[in-house]
């Protein structure tokens, strides 16, 4: 399909291009809430950020702004994806990183000001992770959660015995 989605699943390089440019903006707020004066900012951005977060991970992958920035500009650029991805885990993902940037955001608002940088920088490790290594650390976490029974898919046979994006194929089995 040409936006870089479909039933199947999604164009894997589309969640690999949102974790860029959420690198680029949590690292702009990890700086903004360690530097004196300019926290308030930090926090602001690491809040929009969190919203960003809550978007892909509730509304769905494939309604993130960046998916959609994705498809319409840079998808057809690149030639067809090897693979589809089945957008459940990076979604989860999104769910992951709103609860991590929320967290800091949140503590930071009631007099906890290392939260905001400290969650920041937890979700920067992750987005470069992602970005960067292609190693989805929300997407493992939900595999690993789907195996052990902790949260249920809707094709949970498949999905507990497929490998996310960054693991070792011996993560399947």
């Amino acid at each position: 399909m040409s936006n870089g989605s479909s039933a199947a699943g999604i164009d894997p390089r589309s969640p690999r291009f949102g974790a860029s440019i959420t690198s680029v903006l949590l690292a702009i707020a990890l700086v903004l809430t360690l530097t004196a004066g300019a926290e308030p900012a930090g926090v602001l951005l690491l809040a929009l950020i969190a919203l960003l977060f809550a978007w892909g991970g509730f509304a769905g992958i494939t309604r993130h702004p960046y998916g959609a920035l994705f498809r319409r500009v840079i998808r057809p650029r690149l030639d067809p994806p090897t693979a589809l991805e089945d957008p459940a885990a990076p979604t989860f993902a999104q769910r992951v990183g709103f609860v991590i940037t929320a967290l800091g955001v949140l503590l930071a608002l009631v007099g906890i000001p290392a939260a905001a940088p400290i969650g920041a920088a937890l979700a920067l490790v992750a987005a470069v992770l992602n970005s960067v290594f292609d190693i989805c650390i929300g997407c493992l976490l939900y595999v690993w959660l789907l195996r052990v029974g902790v949260i249920r898919s809707r094709d949970s046979a498949s999905a507990a015995h497929s490998t996310p994006r960054g693991a070792p194929e011996s993560a399947a089995e």
